[in-house]
């Protein structure tokens, strides 16, 4: 089976969806999914007081207005339907002074870049 490992970073709309798309369709695919987040894109996976989000160009506001499924119903699917797992970067935690009780049911414990980075070891490795 094929490994597919994607850090997600950004806080935009287009790329916290294009990564949940790519996810989840590995994951029914078949593929070994890890997501790694991070940075700008962890607030987001909050189950309270999760910024709004934003749209890196006029391709944000289109998803929007099309009502494309959200990008964290296609996390839980990548979760739920596939071999997906989901990790929130325990530095960025650290920093944010966020709480594992405070993610999403989706996001598995805390990892570090370290453990990342040995998991990811042999598989392809996307950054959003």
């Amino acid at each position: 089976m094929s490994k597919v490992s994607i850090t997600v970073l950004s806080g935009d709309r287009e790329k916290l969806q294009f990564a949940a798309m790519a996810a989840s369709v590995a994951a029914v695919s078949g593929f070994d999914v890890l997501v790694f987040l991070s940075m700008n894109a962890l607030p987001h996976f909050l189950k309270e007081g999760a910024p709004a989000l934003t749209n890196e160009g006029a391709f944000g506001a289109l998803m929007e207005e099309k009502n494309l499924p959200p990008f964290l119903d296609l996390f839980d699917s990548a979760v739920e339907l596939g071999d997906a797992r989901i990790y929130a970067c325990s530095m960025a935690m650290d920093v944010m002074e966020i709480k594992k009780e405070a993610l999403l049911p989706c996001v598995a414990e805390p990892m570090g870049l370290t453990k990342f980075l040995s998991e990811a070891e042999g598989g392809q490795c996307w950054s959003f």
